[in-house]
This record gives structure tokens, C-alpha cells and sequence, in this order.
């Protein structure tokens, strides 16, 4: 197949996928890898101008009003070839009420949640009790800050920026956000305060794989961790929500060592939650994303709802392995059991890949099976399909079901090769755009094929056309 492509038009990075040798592009860095770097400060300073200017285009909403930015943002951004995170907050109020209290809970939890913060200050006003209030919460956060001052539009304007020298964090940067003065330096000084890899997110390289408890609340996660570990590690209440911090404990599964991560219930969507549940899933959602292998406990014995839906669809956006455990089997009966297999059939269907184990982690029943699924699970998430092997599958698959034809013309794959492992990611070469259906046929195949057991599988197509004679 790969003779083909001589005659289609491709660029440096095409090349660099079809030898196997390369860095990956910004794009296609996993976020949870990539350094993170916040974007704080009073409202209307001009964070999202500073954003904008930065990514070098319009992409967050800039307005002449405060309160403008209400939610945190993450953006990819790129600076002297190094990609990182950029994450833009609402305005920061330390004695807001109501609304903008819960905007600033969400820039409060992006310092957290941030390897460096840069904190913008406006020039041309000072240093406001506002701005003072923010540099006591960065400090007591221990994250590397950098102060930024802005709207210093013209060298005549840096006397303005010299003030903020009282806010004892160091020199500010004097930069315009809107005209682009000095943010050239400014940058460079923040890639000096990030790390190569995330503090905070990505997963920690070396030493016993991690493995993430998630479910809603009231599903049985820290009496599993309990009943694997074989004493009370952790406090076990019927009231839901007992766990709040993500707890880590290093076990010996079948004779291999895994660090369980116990965590608090996802109870709704987390810009629905309050006060410490908030702060909770956030935390979750950190763990997750820290971990290689998620198992997502489901209460068996009551009905499959779309929360716990939700909770497995969180752990293949993030692109880890997958174990689904059918918690209090004990509280079964053979009444309920059919329902719960065509709630599967029909609120699972899409993870038929998953492995599932039905345990009880009360009665300690079938617990001891966990460790086999999340070394399968494990071994699917690195999988990797040699590019001989590949190519001749999808010459085959395309042979005998070829992409159907739309608006007089069909597609047809050229080439294929396997990007990527942690979760394994495919890059297809083809003639013109393959429909979504289509490529969960290839992906199901692909299953089939080469097993990819407890694993999302991503699929990207980059169409290229025939070189001009």
C-alpha cells in the first residue's frame, strides 16, 4: 500500500509519521502530559486578551465589560517550539457573593490544578486589596508565579509597572496585551517555570502502575480498596460522600504490585456541585487522569443510571484503560440479573471491549479476579501492531468492505500506521473524508484482529490528494 502514496501530496510531518521517528506534534500530546500554566488575576486586567495574544488568535471572548470569563479554559498553546496548557479564569474577587463567588472557586482550583500561574495585574490602576488578597492565596499554594503588569502600552507607561514591586512577587513583566509589547519576554520567563512533563496531571513514569477507583458516590470504591488491601485503610459509611480526598495505597495484587487510588463519588456534572463535593471531583478528575487503568465500580443490584455512564465516558476521554466491576453481587438476586443484562446491553453497548468482574467487596466474593483484568487491560493500552501487519489487515478489510460511495466518489485508505501507544492511536492516509461509521468499523475490526482489550482506540484520518502532473 505504501508504494501508492508517492504519487499523493505529503508534507515533513507525513514523513516523519510513515518512518516511525518522531516527536509528537502539540496536537497530538495527550493534555494530561503537557505543563500547565494559569492565567489569574483581577477582573478585567485582560487575561483573555493576554490569552488571545499568546495563542495568537481571537479564541477566548474579550470584552470591554468585567466578569466577561466565567469558566476555566484550557487552550493548547505553543511558544519557541514547546507546547504547553494555557488555562484562562474569570476575574478573582476575594469577597464575591453568588456567582461571581463560584467564578472565583474555579480560579482558585485552576492555581491547584496548574504547574505555574501567571498573575496579570493592571498597570496603569496598581496594586488594588484585591491583588493583595490573590498573592496571599499564590503563596500559600506554593506554585511558581510569575507577575505580569499590564496595559504598559508605551516605554513612558513602565513607571506604572514599578509599583507593583510592593506585591513582593519578584519583577513584573511589563507587557500590552493588546499590542503584543513585551509578551515575547514574558513568555520566555514562564517556559523557564514550567516542567518538560505535568506536576499535576499525565501519568508518572516509573514504579507500580496506578490504578484509579472512580464510580458515584455510595458504589462500594473505598470498601474495595479495603477488602483488596485486607484491612480498614479507609473510612467505609453508608452515608454517600464519606471519601473526599483521593487516597493511595500500594498493594500487592497476584503477586505484582498496583497502587489503588481511592476516590470521592462523581456525584453530577462538576460545574453543578458545591462547596467540597466541587472540590472533590475535581480531584477525581485529577486522579484519573494520573492513572493508567481505571476500574469503574457499578452498583449491581440497583438500576444502570447515566451517571454511571457518565463516569466510564470520563475515563475514555482521558484516554486510559478500562475495567468495569459489578460491585454488591451479594445483594443480588435472580430476578434482578436479566434486567441488569439488558441495562448492559443497552447503556453499555459501547464498551463491549471493557472487561467486566463481578465482585462483592463486602464478602471479599471474586476479588481476587481484579488483578488478571487489569493486567489484560494494561496490555491492550500498550499494545502495538507492527506497520507490515497493519497495512495488510486494512488491505484486506478495505477489499472485502470498501467505504461506501458518496457524491459519486469513494474514499480509499492508502495507508495506515500505529502513531502511538497509552492509548493506542492510529493515523490513516486516505483519498477523502471516512465516515464516522466507517471508522468504527475499522476500529471494531481492529478488535477483532489484534484485541486491544480494556483500551479506547483512537482513529484520525488525514486526507491527502494526488500530486499535480
Amino acid at each position: 500500500m505504501r508504494l501508492g502514496l508517492e504519487d499523493y501530496e505529503l508534507d515533513e510531518e507525513d514523513a516523519a509519521v510513515l518512518s516511525g521517528v518522531r516527536e509528537l506534534t502539540a496536537d497530538e500530546i495527550p493534555d494530561a502530559a503537557l505543563p500547565v500554566l494559569a492565567v489569574v488575576g483581577r477582573p478585567n486586567v485582560g487575561k483573555s486578551t493576554l490569552v488571545n495574544r499568546v495563542l495568537g488568535r481571537r479564541e477566548a471572548v474579550v470584552q470591554d465589560t468585567p466578569g466577561v470569563t466565567r469558566d476555566r479554559v484550557r487552550y493548547r498553546a505553543d511558544w519557541a517550539g514547546r507546547p504547553f496548557i494555557l488555562v484562562d479564569t474569570g476575574g478573582w474577587e476575594h469577597d464575591a457573593r453568588g456567582l461571581n463567588a463560584r467564578v472565583a472557586d474555579q480560579a482558585e482550583v485552576a492555581v491547584s490544578l496548574a504547574d505555574a500561574v501567571i498573575f496579570v495585574v493592571d498597570a496603569t490602576v496598581g496594586p488594588t486589596a484585591t491583588d493583595e488578597k490573590v498573592v496571599q492565596v499564590l503563596r500559600r499554594s506554593g506554585k511558581p508565579v510569575l507577575l505580569v503588569a499590564n496595559k504598559v502600552d508605551s516605554p513612558r507607561d513602565e513607571a506604572d509597572a514599578a509599583t507593583l514591586w510592593s506585591l513582593g512577587l519578584g519583577e513584573p513583566y511589563p507587557v500590552s496585551a493588546l499590542h503584543g509589547r513585551g509578551s515575547g519576554d514574558m513568555l520566555d520567563a514562564a517556559m523557564l517555570l514550567l516542567p518538560e512533563v505535568s506536576a499535576v496531571g499525565g501519568v508518572p513514569m516509573g514504579g507500580p502502575n496506578r490504578v484509579a477507583l472512580v464510580g458515584k458516590p455510595n458504589v462500594g470504591k473505598s470498601s474495595l480498596l479495603n477488602s483488596i488491601i485486607g484491612h480498614e485503610r479507609v473510612v467505609v459509611d453508608d452515608v454517600a460522600g464519606t471519601t473526599r480526598d483521593p487516597v493511595d495505597e500500594l498493594v500487592q495484587i497476584n503477586g505484582k504490585p498496583w497502587v489503588l487510588v481511592d476516590t470521592a463519588g462523581i456525584r453530577r456534572r462538576v460545574n453543578q456541585t458545591q462547596g467540597a463535593d466541587f472540590y472533590a471531583s475535581l480531584r477525581t478528575q485529577a486522579a484519573i487522569e494520573k492513572a493508567e487503568v481505571a476500574v469503574v465500580l457499578i452498583d449491581a443490584s440497583q438500576t444502570i443510571t447515566e451517571q454511571d455512564i457518565r463516569v466510564i465516558q470520563e475515563v475514555i476521554d482521558a484516554g486510559r484503560a478500562l475495567v468495569v466491576a459489578y460491585n454488591k453481587w451479594d445483594l443480588m438476586d435472580e430476578d434482578r440479573r436479566p434486567f441488569l443484562e439488558r441495562e448492559i446491553e443497552q447503556g453499555l453497548v459501547q464498551i463491549p471491549w471493557a472487561p467486566r468482574v463481578n465482585v462483592s467487596a463486602k464478602t471479599r466474593w471474586h476479588v481476587d479476579r481484579i488483578g488478571k483484568h487489569l493486567d489484560s487491560a494494561l496490555d491492550g493500552w500498550e499494545t502495538r501492531v507492527p506497520t507490515g501487519r497493519l497495512n495488510a489487515f486494512l488491505g484486506e478489510l478495505t477489499a472485502a468492505t470498501p467505504h461506501p460511495v458518496r457524491s459519486g466518489k469513494q474514499p480509499r485508505i492508502l495507508f495506515g500506521t500505529q502513531a502511538d501507544t497509552r492509548p493506542p492511536r492510529f493515523v490513516l492516509f486516505a483519498t477523502g473524508f471516512l465516515e464516522a461509521g466507517y471508522r468504527r468499523f475499522i476500529e471494531r475490526r481492529l478488535r477483532e484482529e489484534f484485541g486491544f482489550v480494556g483500551t479506547p482506540i483512537e482513529i484520525s484520518v488525514r486526507v491527502r490528494e494526488k500530486r499535480k502532473r
